[in-house]
């Protein structure tokens, strides 16, 4: 099953990539639970529960405060019905001009073929730094 949830993660990173929002949330379930980093600008709205507030908190803030927002998968591992990944976020702040190259890590939970939660891990100093909120 590792294989077939790592698959399912991966299409969400591609879709995204693809710009293709509808696609990558359409590999959540209905009711996941997502999850930014503590101390991430963006944790006001955790839990996002479902994919209409992933969509709204923070799909959509990548869209609107990132030039070219990018998350680069270095290496997808999988366990059961974990999925890690490695990576890295690109873009430039729109609010700065600064770019961003930040190492973050995510851990997904995959049931039944459908991403069920998701956990950041990101280097928050250096994102509030890109973001010029300190």
């Amino acid at each position: 099953m590792s294989d077939a949830n790592a698959a399912v993660i991966r299409g969400i990173y591609d879709a995204f990539a693809a710009g293709d929002g509808p696609g990558a949330l359409g590999r959540m379930s209905p009711d996941i639970v997502w999850n930014e980093a503590e101390s991430h600008p963006w944790a006001d709205g955790n839990p996002y529960v479902g994919p209409n507030a992933v969509a709204e908190g923070i799909f959509a803030r990548c869209a609107t405060e990132w030039d070219g927002f990018s998350v680069r998968v270095d290496d997808l591992l999988a366990s059961g019905d974990k999925v890690i990944m490695l990576g890295r976020y690109g873009g430039t702040c729109k609010a700065t001009g600064l770019t961003q190259n930040t190492q973050v890590v995510h851990v997904w939970d995959v049931r039944g073929g459908k991403a069920v939660r998701f956990q950041q891990y990101v280097d928050t100093l250096q994102l509030s730094r890109v973001m010029g909120l300190i």
